[in-house]
């Protein structure tokens, strides 16, 4: 084998060698960016998108909900972050300052102007975090002091949304 030869198959094995996957594509966050105060997590999403949907997005509650009155008490004030409407799964940030949230969930809003008053026709709850020893129950997420909490994973199921009033009955 000639020199030229040679050197041209040490480049190519060198050229290789030092692209480590650099021409893969670049995979999906997994974490929490540095610095990012706040909830992160995938949401999966199952089951075809209505066809009334406005948007999809993600809030967290201090406390459980007591009352229809209590679902406008969310964080984080006043618009919370959209998620896609439907696809692969997506991770997705949630920016809430430190603390105790009894509630992180995707809310489903059906088009037309959301009020209070409309809260049971438009909106619907879609998924949500589920305590790891009682999945029927929602799970508690602590957001530590000036951090991040990771792997807030749930599904959103469009072919199991509830209404407000499942959760605050009576259901008319």
């Amino acid at each position: 084998m000639s020199l030229r030869v040679c050197g041209a198959a040490a480049v190519v094995v060198a050229a290789t060698l030092a692209c480590n996957k650099g021409l893969e594509p670049a995979l999906a966050p997994t974490s929490c960016p540095q610095g990012f105060v706040g909830v992160c997590g995938t949401v999966s999403f199952v089951g075809p998108l209505p066809d009334s949907t406005a948007k999809v997005f993600i809030v967290a509650f201090d406390t459980f909900p007591k009352s229809q009155n209590d679902l406008f008490k969310f964080k984080p004030q006043p618009t919370p972050p959209n998620l896609p409407l439907g696809g692969a799964p997506f991770f997705y940030t949630l920016p809430v300052p430190a603390g105790r949230y009894e509630w992180v969930l995707a809310v489903w809003q059906k088009q037309g102007t959301l009020t209070p008053t409309n809260a049971d026709t438009l909106l619907r709850e879609t998924g949500f975090y589920r305590d790891k020893a009682d999945p029927t129950k929602p799970g508690v997420v602590v957001v530590p002091g000036g951090t991040s909490r990771d792997s807030i994973d749930f599904v959103v199921d469009f072919g199991n949304m509830h209404r407000v009033c499942y959760y605050f009955p009576p259901c008319p």
